[in-house]
């Protein structure tokens, strides 16, 4: 009988599963082993940088305004400082496009880089929350051990002080967010207020503490493999140039323990010594040497295992390691696909088109309508005016004294109510009308233009209008 079918469907049986589920689909707890090695200790220093970024942003100001806040409650969203309205949206569109098509243009190129070193669920998870359990509760087989052992005093007060310590972080990161909605000093605001003023707020604080908690004292892994749309993508977004985790398996096949003064080509077996170490420091559970799963999030965990063991046994490192499918089959060096050149050129694209947006952004808008149900007038100097509404948005940190005028001297505007004066990040609203000679008039209509004037000359917006009048 040939046995070759099923030994082949054996080796891909861990396709039919999740990792962390066991035969009857009940959740199987994942007790990582602590990693360490060069990439852990480069992560370890970019998981920093980037919380000390994360909790300092909303701080940051930059001429008077934060660093990043999207107020969604008052519409209004500060990028680098600079303020953005509803009128902006389209320019926040062609950002956040910009950054989706970074992240797809880095996982075609280089895979899940993102989730393994940027992603804020892998920074918290494995930069924060999990050293904390190593730091109380021990490695691995201390963890293990632990959650078997029955209730005790010490369980007590390593269990306990762990868990208060995850809702206190949990709630630090739910003020932050906070603060990136509705500002650092709103917030501060807040907190230095009685609890009885904003109890609205604190209920909703307290739920979100409580999500950021179930997340990463229970949930942990799950958001990777079954919530995060990303993980799913990767199957459309890899080819065999992309850059991954990777297990050499031309190298290390056929897999066998290791014996010492042993060499292995002359007894046929390949560089893996089948120590399972870097299973036993996956953050997933998953085997990497099974190829390229949806539950890896290239953390280079496995990497930095599989490099220890190979220098134990002075075997080369590498074994483990970012590499494609294509490089371990033919051994080329990695060169640029087609498609990631194509992402490239359109990544390229947008930003250069985001910067342009952003920086010819002007700190005036004007928006001009003529008022709906009031006709033309003829003036006692037979000039024929309209009743036109405006509003003028101020995008700038200071306050403004403006004028209203038309280049054309021929062409009179005359405000009511005065010439608009517009606070900081405000908006001004009135009437003016707007006449012109009846020689101007073509068909009933005559075409203006409206510029905004501050106090210095300069022009910082111009709207073209068009006046009616009899035919």
């Amino acid at each position: 009988m040939n046995n070759k079918p099923q030994e082949a469907s054996d080796k891909e049986s861990f396709r039919d599963h999740l990792s962390t589920l066991d035969e009857q689909g009940k959740r199987r707890w994942i007790y990582p082993k602590k990693p360490s090695g060069f990439y852990t200790k480069w992560r370890y220093r970019v998981n920093f940088f980037l919380l000390a970024f994360l909790f300092a942003g909303p701080f940051i100001r930059i001429g008077g305004e934060p660093l990043l806040m999207l107020n969604v409650i008052e519409r209004k969203f500060v990028l680098f400082g600079k303020i953005f309205w509803p009128q902006d949206f389209f320019i926040l569109v062609i950002v956040v496009l910009s950054f989706l098509v970074f992240i797809i243009l880095f996982t075609v190129v280089y895979g899940r880089i993102f989730c393994g070193w940027i992603c804020p669920q892998t920074i918290f998870m494995e930069g924060v929350f999990r050293r904390i359990e190593y730091w109380i509760e021990g490695d691995w087989k201390q963890q293990m051990q632990l959650n078997k052992a029955p209730m005790s005093r010490e369980k007590l007060l390593k269990k306990g002080s762990k868990h208060i310590l995850f809702f206190a972080i949990s709630f630090t990161i739910a003020n932050t967010f906070l603060a990136y909605i509705i500002g650092s000093r709103e917030l501060i605001d807040i907190i230095s207020s009685p609890p009885s003023e904003h109890l609205a707020g604190l209920a909703a604080i307290t739920v979100f503490s409580a999500v950021f908690y179930g997340v990463f004292a229970f949930f942990r892994e799950q958001v990777c493999t079954n919530v995060c749309p990303y993980g799913r993508l990767q199957g459309v977004l890899l080819d065999r140039q992309s850059v991954v985790v990777a297990y050499d398996r031309v190298r290390g096949e056929p897999r066998g323990k290791f014996r010492k003064n042993e060499d292995r080509t002359e007894v046929g077996k390949g560089d893996c010594i089948d120590c399972m170490q870097c299973v036993h420091v996956c953050p997933t559970g998953i085997d990497i040497r099974n190829g390229t799963q949806l539950e890896c999030v290239n953390c280079t965990a496995c990497i930095d295992a599989c490099d220890h063991m190979m220098e134990a046994v002075n075997l080369p490192k590498g074994l483990i390691r970012y590499t494609s499918e294509e490089q371990i089959e033919s051994r080329k060096p990695f060169k640029f696909s087609m498609r990631a050149k194509a992402y490239s050129i359109l990544l390229i694209a947008l930003v250069s088109v985001s910067a342009i947006l952003i920086a010819t952004r002007g700190e005036i808008e004007l928006n001009v309508l003529r008022t709906p149900g009031v006709r033309y007038q003829i003036q006692d100097d037979g000039k024929i005016s309209n009743l036109y509404n405006y509003k003028l948005i101020n995008k700038s940190n200071r306050a403004l004294v403006l004028q209203l005028q038309s280049p054309d001297e021929s062409i009179e505007v005359k405000m009511v109510g005065g010439q608009p004066s517009v606070e900081a990040n405000t908006l001004a609203q009135g009437a003016f009308f707007l006449a012109a000679p009846p020689e101007m008039f073509d068909l009933g209509r005559a075409k203006a233009e409206i510029i905004v004037v501050d106090e210095d000359g300069r022009r910082l917006d111009r709207v073209k209008v068009k006046i009616s009048g009899p035919l």
